[in-house]
């Protein structure tokens, strides 16, 4: 049952990719770090729910010594995994 939820990475790498004209090996180093940060925020959140601010986190992934990205592109990067996640009813904004 949980397979039905599960996301299809390759899916989504591609669907990044046809949106951001980014490389295949830089989208996985945006979403590598990303998870980094998001592992961390729930880790400091001692079980609370984690706010997760978008300039912040695109300047945690720039501040990276192997992201050779611009911020434009990693916040392309980020903005159509969400689009993804959220056409995939796997995310949301919350207001």
């Amino acid at each position: 049952m949980a397979e039905t939820n599960a996301i299809n990475e390759q899916e989504m790498m591609q669907y990044i990719a046809g949106k951001t004209k980014a490389s295949q090996e830089n989208i996985a180093l945006v979403l590598k770090y990303e998870q980094a940060y998001i592992n961390k925020a729930h880790e400091n959140s001692k079980g609370n729910d984690v706010d997760i601010d978008g300039d912040d986190l695109a300047d945690y992934i720039l501040s990276r010594k192997d992201v050779k990205l611009d911020e434009l592109t990693v916040e392309s990067i980020l903005d159509a995994e969400m689009d993804y996640l959220m056409d995939k009813g796997h995310a949301g904004y919350v207001d």
